[in-house]
């Protein structure tokens, strides 16, 4: 294996992606209002429950829609810890996983359909790397970032969550033992499984944006899972943190062994 090869293939592809507006936009934009924009407002508007009213009520509407294992959890608290815990520590716990979802497609769509779309994969047929040393390269300038970035995000969430909530909680409560699986074993997961759809896509059409869109599908369990809490259809314990993990990984795994198996330059050149 030649990683100095890789390596250059990586730095190529990274100074491409700092210079394309379409795809650093949305890397900006997202990790933004989930990260910081989120847990702000979470914090920030947790102090009108204080006062009792219609907010009580929206809050207590929602407890009675969650499991009743997460409402017997939060019953000791005030409407206003309440409010923190079941938003900014559970509700909001599966859209964190959309950040390295998208990141990894993004990246990864431009990366291959990119390529083709900009007519320079020709000159990567011809460079003196074999085809699994320019996949591996690849797969990881959008694995990588996608993982940082969510390591990145988590701490910043914790941070503008345990200041904005201070007046609330009075103490340290982000995080707890499942947001720390999601964010070490369940976020890598799923940036991996966005990834390895995304190449399978990619290797089938011509553009960032069809590569982009179709890869995205991926977002759609992710999304269910934020449906399924919020209507107490499921709880996102430790337990099924660390299974969705062990599932998600098998599952990303064989898509990427199967794209680094039927990865060749010239083939994806003849269907550009």
């Amino acid at each position: 294996m030649n990683f100095r090869a890789v390596r250059a293939v990586m730095r190529k592809d990274l100074r491409l992606l700092t210079r394309s507006k379409p795809v650093l936009i949305p890397l900006v934009v997202v990790p933004l209002l989930f990260f910081v924009l989120m847990p702000l407002a979470v914090g920030l508007g947790a102090p009108v429950l204080a006062g009792g009213g219609a907010a009580v009520k929206g809050l207590s509407e929602m407890l009675a829609q969650v499991s009743p294992v997460l409402r017997g959890q939060l019953a000791e608290h005030s409407p206003a810890q309440q409010a923190v815990l079941l938003m900014g520590m559970y509700l909001l716990a599966p859209i964190f996983l959309i950040v390295p979802t998208m990141v990894s497609s993004v990246i990864a769509a431009d990366s291959f359909a990119g390529e083709k779309e900009r007519q320079t994969l020709e000159a990567l047929a011809y460079s003196p790397i074999t085809d699994r040393e320019l996949f591996l390269a690849k797969v990881a300038v959008a694995w990588l970032p996608a993982v940082l970035l969510s390591l990145l995000g988590f701490v910043v969430y914790g941070a503008m969550l345990n200041t904005s909530a201070w007046p609330v909680m009075e103490r340290v409560f982000f995080p707890n033992v499942t947001w720390v699986l999601l964010a070490l074993w369940v976020a890598p997961a799923v940036a991996a499984l966005a990834l390895g759809a995304t190449v399978f896509v990619s290797s089938r059409v011509k553009t960032f944006q069809e590569a982009f869109q179709l890869g995205g599908v991926v977002v759609l369990p992710v999304i269910l899972l934020v449906v399924g809490q919020a209507a107490g259809v499921v709880y996102l314990s430790v337990a099924l943190a660390a299974v969705l993990g062990l599932v998600v990984w098998a599952l990303a795994l064989g898509l990427l062994l199967f794209g680094a198996r039927s990865f060749r330059r010239d083939t994806v050149l003849a269907r550009g």
